[in-house]
């Protein structure tokens, strides 16, 4: 059983930081791209940023500059550093993992409960 689990996340004053880790737990083969998702009240859940196994990351337009997404590969982690926060940046951020559970499963998409990242004006 594979589990993600996020921390980090809490109310922070506009301009201030925050790093989001997320941990990927369990049997499994091995984990290729993972990423951080958000949701802000009815709103739909859009992504933030994602890295591949090689490093290679992909961010929102909305976050570029403020945001840095990094993993470390062996022990199953994924970051968020979030620097320039803003009150939009408001939401419930989710990890997010593309795991095979075997070698011979095809890889699928898992999801952390989410933290809620909370920005004040």
């Amino acid at each position: 059983q594979v589990q993600l689990v996020e921390s980090g996340g809490g109310l922070v004053q506009a301009g201030g930081s925050l790093r989001l880790s997320c941990a990927a737990s369990g049997n499994f083969f091995s984990i290729n791209a993972m990423g951080w998702y958000r949701q802000a009240p009815g709103k739909q859940r859009d992504m933030v940023a994602t890295i591949t196994s090689g490093g290679s990351t992909n961010y929102a337009d909305s976050i570029q500059g403020r945001f840095t997404i990094s993993r470390d590969n062996a022990k199953n982690m994924v970051y968020l550093q979030m620097n320039s926060l803003k009150p939009e940046d408001t939401a419930v951020y989710y990890c997010n993992a593309v795991i095979s559970a075997r070698n011979w499963a095809v890889a699928r998409p898992y999801w952390g409960q989410g933290t809620q990242v909370t920005v004040s004006s």
